[in-house]
Order: C-alpha cells, then structure tokens, then sequence
C-alpha cells in the first residue's frame, strides 16, 4: 500500500503542544477580529449560528492568540455579539507562533471544507430526527436542501452492502 503524501513542513512545528489547553471565559469587546479573516459569514449563516447557540449551548470554543486575537470562531463571536452575550468561551493558541497562527486560520476553515456526506447514512439521520420532530435547521439544513437530499438520493444497488457505521434511531 503506497504512503499518503505528506505536507512539506516550512513552518517548524510547534516546539511544546498544547498542554494545560483550558478553556477561559473572554469579554467579546476584548475580543479582536482578524484584519484580514478571509472567511465570510452573511447573515443567513449568523442566523443559524445564533439558533445553534440557542438550541445547544456555546459549544465549540472561540480560538485566540496571546493578544486576544481571533484565529477561528469569527462567526460565532458575531452571533454571540447579536444574542447579547457578554462572555464567550475560548482557547488561546499560546504554543503556536504568529506564522503559524496564520497558517492554521486558513487550514481550520478549509480542511473542515474539504469533508464530504455520506449520502445514505445522511439522509437516513435526517429522517429519524423528522419522525422525533426536529427542526433541522438548527442544523444548519435548509427547507429545500433537505427536500432535495430525501428526493434525490436513489435507493443503493441490491449488489451493494451499505452497513451504517452507527445504530439510526427511528
């Protein structure tokens, strides 16, 4: 089996990992936005932000450097900001350096974009919690996207054994 190809290094990799990681509360005016964040968030997303928050609790961590800037969680500071929140959890990134801060900014948006579904076991999910009457787009799935996905996904081959990696609850 050939080996997966791995990243040139031309950042030193981090001299101490992230021990004592801990999560601290932070004023959101204290919090900084990256000048130049390339990530994008338009009200539509800050909405669904907003209602996760509301539904689950502020569950992922903001991610900031020494000097309270943020590295990852501009959005969810944006919606936290709308819901009237004065606090908001964080990690701060002290083991990194300023380059490699950068770096991971855009690897922390881009790797979780280069995911994919797995079509059948995504639509089964979204069914089971239709028949327990979930609102899905507190999931961030809209009306059409989750019509389209229970229309659109044809039934597997009878040739293809397709076993769920986890019990669906229905």
């Amino acid at each position: 089996m050939p080996k997966k190809k791995q990243a040139k290094r031309k950042i030193k990799q981090a001299d101490k990992p992230a021990d004592g990681m801990r999560i601290e509360f932070v004023s959101v005016a204290e919090l900084l936005p990256y000048a130049t964040n390339a990530r994008t968030h338009d009200s539509v997303q800050i909405e669904q932000i907003k209602n996760s928050i509301l539904e689950f609790g502020f569950t992922n961590p903001v991610l900031i450097d020494a000097n309270n800037e943020l590295v990852a969680g501009h959005g969810r500071v944006m919606a936290a900001k709308e819901l009237g929140h004065d606090l908001v959890p964080c990690i701060r990134l002290g083991h990194l350096s300023e380059l490699q801060v950068r770096a991971y900014r855009l690897a922390d948006n881009k790797i979780a974009l280069n995911s994919g579904w797995d079509d059948a076991l995504l639509k089964a999910e979204i069914e089971a919690l239709q028949k327990l009457d979930v609102d899905l787009q507190i999931a961030g799935f809209g009306a059409d996207e989750i019509a389209k996905l229970i229309e659109g996904i044809k039934a597997p081959d009878e040739n293809v054994n397709i076993t769920p990696t986890h019990e669906v609850i229905a």
